[in-house]
């Protein structure tokens, strides 16, 4: 198991407004320096008061104890850039060298 999933196992989820997404987990572990362990996740919007999930585009262990909590799929909320459909998609068009001139004469970047 990893530390992640360690730490959502122990993680205590208290739900605010299910419609609108808002979350609070108490977790054992504090993560800054103000002695707080207890985050406000706002799933809808993919954002937590922790920042992990704004700063590595990816769900954090906060917001995978909510969707432990609600049977909820992970995925939903993973963003599209991690995606292998994005992924393709972005390299499906053929790329060209971008040149430029230096003294009169045309040089490829490689």
């Amino acid at each position: 198991m990893t530390d992640i999933q360690i730490g959502m196992r122990e993680h205590t989820v208290t739900t605010f407004n299910p419609r609108e997404g808002i979350y609070m987990v108490k977790s054992p572990i504090c993560l800054d320096r103000t002695d707080n362990n207890i985050y406000t996740l706002r799933i809808n919007e993919k954002s937590c008061s922790c920042d992990k999930w704004r700063e590595y585009t990816l769900p954090y262990s906060h917001a995978l104890a909510i969707c432990r909590e609600n049977g909820t799929r992970l995925d939903a909320y993973v963003s599209d850039i991690y995606w292998q459909e994005t992924y393709k998609r972005t390299y499906q068009s053929n790329f060209y060298l971008v040149g430029f001139r230096v003294f009169g004469e045309m040089l490829r970047i490689i």
